[in-house]
C-alpha cells in the first residue's frame, strides 16, 4: 500500500481498515514469537467474532478487557471492539477499582486469561458477569488465542455499523468522578486515518508500539493507524527502558510513538546501547499524550538522527487532534503543531473564537470527536459550545496555525491572582545543567491561596540546592513565577500510562 492509499473508500468500522493490508504481510509481531500476517489476523478474527456470539456477546454488549499487554490483548480488543463494545482496563487495578469500573460501565462479560488470579475475575463473578478465558496457543503466532467461557444464549454475528459504540474509556478523574468516553467506530476510523495522512504511514511501516493497550495512544496511534496503513505493529509487553534496545534490534521498526517519561527513560539508556542505536533507522519517533520538553526533543534527534514528531491528544479525540508535521514542513518544538484531523480554535470567556496569539481555551469539533459523554449531561452541557468541544487546555494559535499549550487550565496556578503556567517554569528548570526532570506544581498557601512549587529529579553526578534552582529560575522568570519551595525527589509521580502527575502532587509528597 502506497502513502495516500488510506484515501480510499470510507471504512464503516474497525475491521474495514484491515482490509487495506496485503494479506501475506505482516500484522503483528512480538518478542520471541511468529508473526501474524494479515490473512491470518482477519481469519482470526472471524473466529473470535463466532467465539463471542456463541458464547451470547453481540453488538452493544460491554465487554472488559483485563489482559497484560501484548498481541493478544491487540487481538482481543479488536474483536470485542468489531462483535460487541470493548472496555480494556488497566490490570493493575485493585479489587475496589474493578468494582467501580464493571459496574459503571454495565459489563456484560470479561476477557481475562485462563487461570487468571486477577482480582478482577472474582469482582466480575461477584456482580455475575460473565467470564470469558483468554486461552494462548502454545508455540503460537503473536495474538493466537482460543476464547472459552460460561454458556449463554447464543447470539448471530452482527457487523457493527459506523454509528455504533466500539470502545468505551474513563478520563483520568484526577479531580473529580472519571467520566466515561463513548468512541464509535466512526470515532476511530478517522483519528486513525488522520494519524495516518499526518505521519505519511504506508506498508512498508512497522511501529514499536510500547504504549499500554488499555490506553488511547497505544489503540489509536499505535495499533489502528499502522494497521490502516497496511503496515505492521511490534507489541511487547508493555513498556521497560531495560528491554526497549533489544526490542529495537529485533523488531527494526521505521517508528515508535510514546510519552515524554518513556522518552527520557529511553535517552537515559541509549549511550549504553550506543551499538544498537547506530544499526537503528527511524524515519521519525512520535510523541503525545503530554508535552515533551524542547530540550528532550534536541536530544531524542541527535540520538536517533531522526525527526521527532510531537502530537496533542485526548481521549475524547479519539486521540490526534494536532500534529508537527514531518519534515520539510516546519516543527517548532514547544508548539504542538498544526490541526492534524479536527478543526481547532481557540475560545475566549464568551465562548467565541479568539484571534491569533490570543489565550483562550482549545477546542475541536470533527468526525473523530465523541459526541458526548455517557449519561452525564451535567458534563456534556460544560463540554460542549457551538458545536465546538472544550478541551480544558489553555493555549494560543500563532498566524500559522501552529498551537501552543500553556497549561491545562485545572493546573494553572493562581498566586494572589497572578497566573502562572507551570510548563512554562517547567521548560526554565529544564534547562539548568543540574537537572534531569522538573514538575512544577500549586501548593497550597494561606494568604495567596496557592503558591508556585517544583519537584526535581536531578541527574546522576550532579548536585544543586533549592536555593541554586531558585536563583537560576529568578534569571529567566517573573519573580511571581520563581517557585518558592523545591523539593528534590528520586522519581516524580506517574499515571498508569507513564504520564507526569501535576494535579494532586503537594499532598502526595506531604506537603499539605
Amino acid at each position: 500500500m502506497q502513502p495516500g492509499a488510506q484515501d480510499g473508500p470510507t471504512p464503516v468500522n474497525i475491521l474495514d481498515l484491515l482490509a487495506l493490508g496485503e494479506l501475506e504481510a505482516i500484522a503483528l509481531a512480538a518478542p520471541a514469537q511468529d508473526s501474524l500476517s494479515y490473512r491470518a489476523l482477519n481469519d482470526h478474527l472471524d473466529a473470535a467474532v463466532r467465539a463471542l456470539g456463541a458464547l451470547g456477546i453481540g453488538r452493544g454488549d460491554r465487554v472488559a478487557l483485563v489482559l497484560p499487554n501484548g498481541p493478544s490483548l491487540a487481538v482481543a480488543f479488536l474483536a470485542a471492539a468489531a462483535a460487541a463494545v470493548a472496555a480494556p482496563l488497566n490490570p493493575a487495578y485493585r479489587a475496589e477499582e474493578f468494582d467501580f469500573y464493571l459496574r459503571d460501565l454495565q459489563i456484560r462479560a470479561l476477557i481475562a486469561p485462563a487461570g487468571s488470579a486477577s482480582p478482577a475475575v472474582t469482582v466480575a463473578r461477584e456482580q455475575g458477569i460473565a467470564v470469558i478465558e483468554l486461552v494462548e496457543e502454545p508455540g503460537g503466532a503473536a495474538g493466537a488465542f482460543l476464547l472459552r467461557g460460561e454458556g449463554k444464549d447464543p447470539v448471530a454475528a452482527s457487523r457493527a455499523q459506523a454509528s455504533d459504540v466500539a470502545l468505551l474509556l474513563h478520563t483520568s478523574g484526577t479531580t473529580s468522578r472519571p467520566k466515561i468516553v463513548p468512541l464509535t467506530h466512526d470515532n476511530l476510523c478517522a483519528s486513525a486515518r488522520h494519524i495516518v495522512g499526518t505521519l505519511q504511514l504506508s506498508g512498508a511501516d512497522r511501529c514499536l508500539n510500547v504504549m499500554p493497550l488499555f490506553h488511547i495512544h497505544g489503540l489509536v496511534a499505535g495499533l489502528l493507524a499502522p494497521l490502516a496503513a497496511g503496515g505492521s505493529v511490534f507489541c511487547p509487553p508493555g513498556f521497560s527502558a531495560l528491554k526497549f534496545f533489544g526490542w529495537l534490534a529485533e523488531a527494526r521498526p521505521s517508528w515508535y510513538t510514546a510519552v515524554p517519561t518513556m522518552h527520557q527513560a529511553i535517552l537515559d539508556r541509549a549511550e549504553r546501547n550506543r551499538e544498537i542505536v547506530e544499526s537503528t533507522s527511524l524515519r521519525f519517533i512520535r510523541s503525545s499524550s503530554a508535552s515533551l520538553p524542547p530540550q528532550v526533543i534536541a536530544q531524542l534527534e541527535a540520538t536517533f538522527e531522526a525527526p521527532v514528531i510531537e502530537a496533542y491528544s485526548m481521549t475524547e479525540a479519539a486521540h490526534q487532534m494536532t500534529s508537527n508535521p514531518l519534515p520539510p514542513e516546519e516543527r517548532k518544538p514547544g508548539s504542538v503543531g498544526i490541526a492534524a484531523g479536527p478543526e481547532v480554535t481557540v475560545l475566549g470567556d464568551d465562548g467565541g473564537p479568539l484571534p491569533a496569539g490570543e489565550v483562550g481555551e482549545v477546542a475541536i469539533r470533527g468526525p473523530n470527536v465523541m459526541a458526548g459523554y455517557l449519561n452525564n449531561p451535567a458534563a456534556n452541557a460544560a463540554a460542549f459550545t457551538n458545536g465546538w468541544f472544550r478541551t480544558g487546555d489553555q493555549g494560543t494559535l500563532d498566524t500559522s496555525g501552529y498551537l501552543r499549550i500553556t497549561g491545562r487550565l485545572k493546573e494553572i496556578i493562581n498566586r494572589g491572582g497572578e497566573k502562572v503556567s507551570p510548563r512554562e517554569v517547567d521548560e526554565v528548570l529544564l534547562d539548568h545543567p543540574a537537572v534531569a526532570l522538573a514538575l512544577t506544581f500549586a501548593l497550597p498557601h494561606a494568604k495567596l491561596g496557592e503558591e508556585v512549587a517544583a519537584a526535581i529529579v536531578l541527574k546522576p553526578g550532579y548536585s544543586a540546592d533549592e536555593q541554586a534552582i531558585r536563583a537560576y529560575a529568578a534569571g529567566r522568570l517573573a519573580d511571581f513565577k520563581v517557585p518558592r519551595r523545591v523539593v528534590f525527589v528520586e522519581q516524580i509521580p506517574t499515571g498508569p500510562t507513564g504520564k507526569l502527575q501535576r494535579i494532586g502532587l503537594a499532598q502526595k509528597l506531604g506537603m499539605t
